[in-house]
């Protein structure tokens, strides 16, 4: 494809994911951002894997700044069309002049229409406005303008300011900058099928040159998303995608051969597959959702990693499973739905579909979900609750009110649990709890908590 070839495409799907992900914040259905690239890209199977990169980082790279981006194109009076977007990305994000702005996009076929005079006007209007910026006392750096508010200067919308305040303090600023970058791309050896080394040496044979992680003693990391699941090692159940952070949740589950566990909120089965490989296919997994697509997926997941030891269980409106398995457990993990903003560097169209309004309806679903999980735990039993959220609302913020109705449960001291888990050295922490972050530890943020239920 041609330069411009790819940024009519590009204009294209930035329309797609307007009409269908930000379609204003009440919106009924607003479809992860991912989810519509791959249809746009399924529809157009003509286009290459180089092209269909090219094409996705740009409009990534818009969705990352599109706060800024909006306020840009508002310092001039302008709609933030697909067309103005992808126009102001080229002038202010990829630095290109005005004219070489205005013959990316020449017309013909395969190629975006000409600019029209009124959107040239706009263009001619944000160039002076941006380096007039650059040239105000104190500031203007990129994409930044001193006239900014805090939260379009942080890239946060103003929902989440609070929190993250309370989380971060003064480092506020330094993981609000990570959450702007794209996230590497971490996989999880099968310990059921290979070791981390020999995992490593498979996917090196195919080019692909991986380290080992940090904290989790299963995990490989690669410097940026490589097409890894078109390789020998994934295809075999060698591998499996799975931020760093994530793992580490399942290694506080503390799953060992022959326990009975219950993963909740399985989705996909991301952490059910690890919770299988660290029993090595000896006792039982119960992998519980409320969407049957999603456990679908997990079907072929655990199929390829060659789990046996785990069963589904889908919930229904007026379900009894839960009563009837009250006590059984010995490890119950919740990983609660939750606003994802420990996500967003990885999932960065998260921060522009979701709100308050979901906030609130996700903490009272968390709250429900916990109570839920607590009547599974045997005496002596764990639960551990984790999230990818970094608010304290969703973290230890349900952790405190769950114990404070719950005084049959204690919180493990995360040092305790982690060496119990076979964690090695000191755990990402804060107070007794697993916090991960992108600025301090290089993974995506997430909280855990792992609670037991006195015998």
């Amino acid at each position: 494809m041609t330069p411009a070839a790819r940024l009519a495409a590009a204009i294209d799907l930035l329309g797609e994911l307007e009409a269908q992900c930000f379609a204003g914040a009440g919106a009924v259905r607003r479809r992860p951002a991912d989810a519509v690239a791959n249809d746009f890209f399924r529809a157009r199977r003509y286009i290459g894997g180089g092209d269909r990169r090219a094409i996705a980082d740009r409009v990534w790279g818009v969705v990352r700044q599109r706060m800024r981006l909006d306020w840009w194109l508002a310092r001039v009076q302008a709609r933030p069309s697909p067309r103005l977007l992808a126009a102001a990305d080229l002038l202010l994000i990829e630095g290109l002049d005005l004219a070489s702005v205005l013959r990316a996009f020449p017309g013909g076929q395969y190629a975006p229409e000409p600019l029209s005079p009124p959107e040239t006007r706009l263009l001619r209007a944000l160039a002076a406005a941006h380096a007039e910026g650059r040239g105000a006392e104190g500031g203007g750096e990129g994409l930044l303008h001193p006239a900014m508010p805090e939260t379009v200067r942080l890239n946060l919308p103003d929902w989440v300011l609070p929190g993250f305040r309370a989380r971060f303090g003064e480092r506020l600023a330094e993981e609000a900058a990570a959450m702007e970058q794209p996230a590497p791309l971490d996989l999880r050896a099968n310990l059921l099928r290979t070791t981390r080394e020999a995992a490593a040496a498979a996917l090196a044979a195919e080019g692909f040159e991986a380290s080992p992680t940090r904290w989790s003693p299963w995990g490989l990391r690669l410097p940026a998303r490589r097409p890894v699941t078109g390789t020998a090692a994934f295809t075999e159940g060698l591998v499996e995608v799975q931020d760093e952070g994530s793992q580490l949740i399942a290694l506080l589950a503390d799953a060992r051969p022959g326990l009975r566990v219950a993963d909740l909120c399985a989705g996909a089965g991301g952490k059910t597959l690890a919770l299988a490989a660290s029993m090595r296919n000896k006792g039982r997994i119960t992998a519980c959702d409320v969407s049957s697509v999603r456990l679908e997926g997990a079907v072929r997941r655990l199929r390829r990693a060659g789990v046996d030891n785990a069963e589904r269980h889908l919930f229904a409106s007026g379900d009894r499973w839960a009563k009837r398995r009250a006590g059984q457990f010995d490890r119950v993990l919740v990983d609660a739905p939750c606003t994802g903003t420990g996500t967003w560097r990885r999932n960065p169209d998260a921060r522009l579909r979701t709100g308050s309004a979901d906030l609130r309806e996700l903490v009272a679903k968390q709250f429900e979900i916990l109570d839920m999980a607590a009547e599974l735990v045997r005496p002596g039993g764990k639960l551990v609750y984790a999230t990818c959220s970094l608010l304290p609302e969703e973290d230890e913020g349900q952790v405190s009110a769950f114990l404070g109705r719950r005084p049959d449960f204690v919180p493990l001291p995360l040092a305790e649990a982690w060496r119990a888990a076979g964690g090695e050295g000191a755990p990402p922490a804060e107070g007794d709890h697993l916090l991960t972050s992108p600025a301090r530890h290089g993974t995506d943020g997430f909280f855990a908590a792992v609670l037991q239920r006195r015998p």
